[in-house]
């Protein structure tokens, strides 16, 4: 997912330093609109996701602390270890989707 946004956000940074007739910059406009829809719902699921592994992390590590219990040191190790790449991918699909927005600003 973050490499199509990538393209995308590369293909709008070419196509918003160009001119075009009214016809075509509501086509692009349009287009783009439908990107940053489908984006936002990726951008939505990953916030749930993310939240859900943080919650779940916190709530092991004070189990883990309060029941002095080893596996769940490992089980919140394990959270944690996924919880890191989530944050960064839903960091990507943030500022993709706000960048989206800026040339979405500049095509009016």
């Amino acid at each position: 997912m973050a490499k199509r946004l990538k393209q995308l956000l590369r293909y709008y940074q070419e196509l918003v330093n160009q001119s075009f007739s009214p016809e075509e910059m509501t086509h692009y406009r349009d287009e783009l609109l439908i990107q940053i829809q489908f984006f936002q719902h990726e951008r939505l699921i990953h916030l749930i996701v993310t939240v859900l592994f943080a919650l779940l992390t916190v709530l092991t590590l004070f189990a883990a602390l309060f029941l002095e219990k080893l596996i769940l040191l490992v089980l919140f190790l394990l959270f944690f270890v996924l919880l890191v790449p989530y944050i960064q991918h839903y960091y990507v699909l943030e500022n993709g989707v706000q960048k989206l927005y800026e040339y979405y600003d500049r095509l009016n």
